[in-house]
């Protein structure tokens, strides 16, 4: 069977087929690149990812990321950050974000596997930037090109303080640090604009007052939950998604409690095609 991907949305998203991810040949790993540059975010079904080959797809892609500061990883596997949830440990993705924007040099991609899943529920949705900076009005888009704006940890407060309380807190803000980006970036690759600012984690714009300050994010954040600019995808054990973190963003829906939901992610840092171009 041929490589195939068949789009999900006219935004973003693709179905991909005719490939497996345990045994990957140079080629195949050009060909998903090349998909996930174009679609933004590709899926697969049925496809038993052992850790090694979970490793070795994200080695082929670039640098990995050590490991997450809040989540726990898969023993053995520091770099595989777990993600189990139940009525017992609920999520705390379930609000738009992009991953890790509080780093002065978010991620590139990452690769999500399916381990055990609910029969329903427990979707995941992604929305793309592009798309979303593409219907702004001009005068927005005016507006918003020379802004800048702070990130943070955001929500990830909630799992210091339930650790250390407030001392825990402001240790973490110090460690962790924040990040100052562009509000509207350019895609190093596809070239295309984007929108570069999510609800989990940016706090303010640079050189505004807090009130305008709130009116020029709450504005955006409400424009991109614009269902025009997401694709939801339905998981199944064995499923594996593989998104470009620059442009896109993603919301894990928590609508399956107390059921468990039992995922597996390895965050690629660098991509090192485009490192290689410079």
């Amino acid at each position: 069977m041929m490589f195939k991907a068949e789009p999900l949305t006219p935004s973003i998203g693709a179905l991909i087929s005719g490939i497996s991810l345990n045994n990957l040949s140079k080629g195949d790993v050009e060909q998903l690149y090349h998909a996930l540059i174009k679609h933004q975010v590709i899926f697969f079904r049925n496809q038993e990812l052992s850790p090694e080959s979970h490793m070795n797809l994200a080695e082929s892609l670039g640098e990995i990321d050590p490991g997450h500061p809040v989540y726990p990883h898969v023993e053995g596997y520091q770099s595989i950050v777990l993600l189990k949830n139940d009525g017992n440990n609920k999520p705390d993705t379930n609000d738009w974000h992009k991953d890790l924007t509080f780093k002065s040099n978010p991620p590139f991609a990452s690769i999500l596997h399916g381990i055990n899943v609910p029969n329903v529920g427990g979707d995941t949705l992604w929305a793309s930037m592009s798309a979303a900076y593409n219907q702004l009005s001009e005068g927005w888009k005016d507006q918003l090109e020379n802004l800048e704006a702070i990130h943070d940890m955001g929500t990830f407060r909630n799992d210091f303080y339930k650790d250390g309380g407030v001392d825990s807190v402001n240790s973490a803000l110090k460690n962790v640090g924040s990040a100052v980006h562009k509000v509207i970036e350019t895609h190093p690759v596809s070239g295309l604009k984007y929108l570069n600012v999510n609800q989990a984690f940016t706090r303010n714009i640079i050189n505004e007052s807090q009130g305008p300050s709130d009116q020029i994010l709450q504005f955006l954040f409400q424009h991109i939950n614009k269902p025009e600019f997401h694709v939801r995808f339905h998981w199944e054990d064995n499923s594996v998604a593989i998104w470009d973190n620059r442009i896109t963003q993603h919301y894990a829906i928590c609508d399956y409690l107390p059921e468990l939901r039992h995922m597996q992610r390895i965050t690629v840092i660098n991509d090192k095609r485009e490192l290689s171009q410079k």
